[in-house]
Parts: C-alpha cells; structure tokens; sequence
C-alpha cells in the first residue's frame, strides 16, 4: 500500500512539474521570446503530427527515431560486449592490465564527438562512421566499470572459493563475474546514455534522417518548429531509453537489492 501511495504521489509531482514547466515556457513566448523561439503549442502541434503521418524530409518522426534508435543499438551492443570482455579480462588479469591499461587512460578521456573528423577521414561519411562513434562512447564506460568491478571483488571470496576447490576459470564465472555485474549495469545506462547523444551529434555532420538531421534541417530552414520537435522527441525517446533500462536492470539484479 505504501509503494502504490508513494507512486501516485510521485505521478502528481510529475504532472505539476511539467505543468509548470510549460505554462512557463507559454507564458515566455508571448513576449519578445516568440519571435526567435515557438511557444508549447505549436510544437507539440508539429510533433504530433509528424509522429502520425506528417512528413519532416522524405520521412515521418516515428521513421527518423527508428533510424537514430538502430544506430545507437548497434554500436551500443557491440562496444559493450568488447568493453564487458576487455574490462573484465584487465581486472582479472595482471598482464592484460598491463598491456592495454595504458593505450585505454590515453582512449578513455577523449569524447566521443571528438573522434568525428578521423572517423570521417578513416571510415567516410556512411553508416559506418556513425557507428564507429556510438562504439567508442560505449566502449569506454562499460570498460571502465567492468575493470573496477573485477578488480574490487572482494578477495575474501576468492579466498574462500579457492580452499573449497574451485580452479580460476571457475572463480572467475562464479564469483568475479557476479560480483561484477552491478558496476557494469551502472557503466552499461551511462553508457546509453552518451550513445543517444554521441548519435544525434554524428547525423547532424553527415545524415539524410534521424533526429539529429531534423534538428540541423531545421536550422538550415529557420524552421523553429522542426528544431523543437526534434529536441522533444530526442528527450522523450532518451526518457524512455533509460526507464526500460532501469526496468531491466531491476528485473536481472534483483539479487543485488537490499528489502527494507
């Protein structure tokens, strides 16, 4: 009773928080602000329709997430699995550490956006490129969270695995890789998060749709509306992306949480 209380008093905040939020940005429209920037209705006027059959270029809303959507789900799931396997293998193994330790310190702080013009220099202007930049900025978190996570195992556990028998590879799947798992679920939703904004960022240098080609069509035209509804779709979407997330993460790690 008191988690379904606690739901609803949390849904009304959230409807009066937005409430607020856009009569604030009506009311900040109806004066000189609404010449350089549409107030509330017109753009969600815009978004709606476009997600139900309007056009923005060749393509509907629902199509230009789609695009943006399976780029990001790409090169998210690839750079994860390579960063799960590279991260756990440096926290667990002192030579791979040592090896690749280094080159990833140099990698890890350069941003994703960063690595555009050698991406379009080394890959070109396709599909590819834009992939390549959603691996790096997933890679580098769920790399960084894996090792940390297998590295800070507690050595009490390993011990304990050891005096009842249990080889290497066994202590690594059976207790370093559990141990692991919720700091590379933490590394896997930040990195999610910088993917969605790692791939709006690379189809505004090269794209033909995805959200990130509505906005810089937008600004190419002085369509005001076009840019807006793409900044709410791109905030919806990225919303939605991170509940799931957390929904799934709740569900797998449900032995990691504590019940009060």
């Amino acid at each position: 009773m008191k988690k379904k209380t606690f739901n609803i008093a949390e849904l009304i905040c959230a409807v009066i928080s937005l409430a607020v939020f856009f009569g604030i940005w009506h009311l900040g429209t109806r004066g000189e602000l609404g010449k350089l920037m549409p107030g509330p209705l017109p753009v969600i006027e815009k978004f709606l329709q476009t997600l139900f059959g309007g056009k923005i270029g060749s393509s509907t809303l629902i199509v230009h997430v789609a695009y943006s959507l399976a780029r990001v789900m790409i090169g998210y799931f690839i750079g994860a699995a390579v960063g799960i396997v590279l991260g756990l293998s440096m926290g667990w193994s002192p030579l791979i550490e040592a090896i690749f330790a280094p080159l990833f310190r140099i990698i890890r702080p350069i941003p994703p956006i960063a690595w555009i013009p050698i991406s379009i220099i080394w890959i070109g202007l396709g599909e590819d490129a834009k992939i390549f930049l959603i691996f790096l900025a997933s890679f580098c978190y769920v790399t960084q969270n894996a090792w940390s996570g297998a590295k800070n195992v507690n050595p009490e556990y390993m011990n304990a695995a050891r005096m009842l028998g249990a080889g290497k590879s066994r202590i690594l799947f059976t207790v370093v890789l559990p141990a692991s798992i919720p700091p590379i679920f933490a590394g896997l939703q930040v990195a999610l998060s910088s993917c969605w904004a790692t791939v709006l960022a690379a189809e505004m240098v090269r794209s033909s749709e995805g959200l990130g080609w509505i906005i810089i069509a937008g600004m190419n035209n002085n369509d005001m509306n076009q840019i807006m509804t793409g900044i709410l779709a791109i905030g919806l979407v990225g919303m939605m992306l991170s509940t799931i997330f957390r929904k799934v993460e709740a569900r797998l790690c449900r032995w990691n949480r504590s019940e009060n």
